[in-house]
């Protein structure tokens, strides 16, 4: 799609991907039950962080290639769910 497009499809795409992903790490045994709302939140969060890094500097900036925003938008999440997990 269009680098930094923002739309309630993508975002229910998104949280919904994150609750499918989420839940089959926890039926497989890789999480317990009480990380699925933490890895929603950090997906959503990093999806819109994404979604901002697209619109802003992705295109502008010769570096910014999409395996830079990807890279970005992994780490977001993984330390939002970090964050939330030590925290909450």
């Amino acid at each position: 799609g269009t680098e930094g497009a923002v739309s309630l499809e993508g975002l229910a795409a998104g949280v919904v991907g994150s609750i499918v992903l989420a839940a089959f790490a926890i039926a497989i045994g890789l999480n317990h039950a009480s990380a699925l709302v933490p890895c929603i939140i950090a997906a959503f969060i990093a999806n819109n962080v994404e979604s901002l890094i697209g619109a802003s500097v992705q295109g502008r900036i010769p570096w910014m290639t999409n395996e830079v925003v990807n890279f970005i938008n992994t780490l977001v999440g993984a330390v939002v769910a970090i964050l939330i997990c030590a925290f909450f």
